[in-house]
């Protein structure tokens, strides 16, 4: 995966911002693609905050709370899966994280926003990023046959379910990435899931041991 770890102008921000350089614990868990994971940590410290996709305070806790949480999320993805969705990919989180942690898989980065759109292909082709494209549209609106979507902080439960049965194959798994509300989203969207003919729905919790708090999942499955 080429990559310039060293980029001139923003290997300044790795130096000087709170939380840009990896933790101890993130080599494990990133393995090969640390290096990658380091210089979009610059790219959304620095780019990210300017274009208004992150906020400035994120940029101490950008590894804990976003990169780390992300990427343990690869653990439930079966390495029989082709191509992945990342519904509302925002600022990348977590579908170019993913992509990092996964180059066999094919990446497809769902996107409404234009400036957000260009970031992302500004990212893709800085990190080498091969497997991952840029779609603009609205999930809702979009026709695709993923066999894993993913979403990070874009809906409730329940309309977060109606937007991903369009980008997911008939028996394709989804992966909302929630925190302390999972278990009451997931209850409040128990008729919605019904009416869609979602199974095995389940909060599920991985990164334990890998990172602290564990990252917490809503998994559940197409009709």
């Amino acid at each position: 995966m080429p990559v310039d770890t060293d980029f001139a102008d923003e290997g300044v921000a790795e130096e000087t911002a709170p939380g840009v350089r990896p933790p101890p614990g993130a080599a494990a868990v990133f393995g090969p693609a640390l290096g990658p994971a380091r210089a979009f940590a610059r790219m959304l410290a620095t780019r990210g905050v300017e274009r208004g996709l992150i906020g400035p305070h994120e940029v101490p806790r950008l590894w804990d709370r976003h990169l780390l949480n992300c990427a343990v999320v690869a653990d439930l993805i079966d390495s029989r899966c082709r191509m992945l969705a990342d519904i509302g990919s925002g600022a990348g989180l977590p579908g170019l994280v993913l992509a990092m942690m996964q180059p066999d898989l094919s990446v497809t980065l769902l996107e409404p926003m234009e400036r957000r759109c260009q970031f992302l292909s500004e990212c893709i082709a800085e990190l080498g990023l091969a497997n991952t494209s840029v779609l603009r549209g609205r999930a809702e609106e979009t026709v695709l046959r993923a066999d894993v979507a993913t979403a990070r902080a874009v809906a409730p439960l329940d309309r977060l379910a109606e937007m991903a049965v369009h980008v997911v194959r008939p028996g394709g798994m989804v992966l909302a990435i929630k925190g302390r509300t999972a278990a009451d989203e997931l209850r409040k969207a128990r008729p919605v899931l019904r009416r869609i003919g979602a199974r095995g729905a389940e909060v599920v919790r991985v990164g334990e041991g890998k990172v602290d708090p564990a990252t917490t999942v809503v998994r559940f499955f197409a009709r």
